[in-house]
């Protein structure tokens, strides 16, 4: 299966209780179907010192599942699905649904 959400792209949260913001996408995880969203689940973690990094509490992203994520319209930037068509020089390239333009560059 081709996929939908790549890294860089902007996408917007569907679900959960960052629902309703966007961010650009720093990792996907496709086995696990899951996401790294830059600004989004952040969750707090105790850290040790240690010689590269300060100790103390520490705010960093966590996963966030595929289904609860939409790549967001290149025109409006609100939430669409993805389509996908075969260019004249054979090339593969996502659309967005609802404006019909294309994601990939």
């Amino acid at each position: 299966m081709a996929a939908k959400i790549k890294k860089g792209d902007k996408v917007v949260v569907l679900a959960g209780r960052d629902k309703g913001r966007t961010g650009e996408v720093l990792k996907v995880m496709p086995t696990e179907e899951r996401a790294i969203v830059r600004g989004v689940n952040l969750v707090k973690r105790h850290t040790r010192q240690t010689a590269q990094t300060e100790g103390g509490i520490i705010s960093k992203e966590s996963t966030i599942h595929l289904s609860n994520l939409a790549p967001a319209d290149p025109k409006d930037g609100k939430a669409t699905r993805v389509g996908f068509k075969i260019l004249d020089d054979g090339r593969k390239v996502r659309v967005a649904k609802r404006s019909g333009e294309m994601i990939d560059g």
